[in-house]
């Protein structure tokens, strides 16, 4: 039988076989990190409330922060692999056609979140030595 974490795993690899090419272009282009960024910025507003996303919340916005302080270069410990790694979540996330279409009430962002805790915890050290940073920074 198969198990949550194994589910968790195949479904992120799965992601990273679709998305990771695109992930790559954003990652590689200051613009179109910044709208991406946008993007996700404004999908928060919209749905930022929900009770199926105010789980994963807190580790979109640790996302979000993290890409936004190495587009504007004050934060500089964002590895390669890092930097994919966090479009392709916040991409993920924007995209309201993804493997459950985000408008299905109820599971609709099961996926997303699913995906944005494996890259959690796939980045849980490089994303505690940023916390670290914006604690120091503070």
């Amino acid at each position: 039988m198969n198990t949550h974490k194994e589910k968790e795993s195949r479904l992120f690899a799965k992601v990273k076989r679709v998305y990771q090419s695109r992930a790559e272009s954003i990652a590689a282009n200051r613009e179109k990190l910044s709208k991406l960024l946008h993007k996700f910025s404004d999908k928060m507003k919209q749905v930022g409330e929900m009770p199926s996303i105010r789980e994963s919340k807190s580790q979109l916005e640790v996302f979000y922060r993290m890409l936004k302080a190495h587009l504007n270069n004050s934060y500089r410990g964002v590895s390669n692999r890092t930097l994919v790694l966090l479009v392709l979540g916040l991409l993920y996330f924007v995209l309201p056609l993804d493997f459950i279409p985000d408008f299905i009430p109820g599971v609709g962002y099961i996926d997303d979140l699913t995906v944005i805790v494996a890259i959690f915890k796939s980045l849980n050290t490089d994303i505690e030595k940023f916390l670290e940073w914006e604690r120091t920074k503070a």
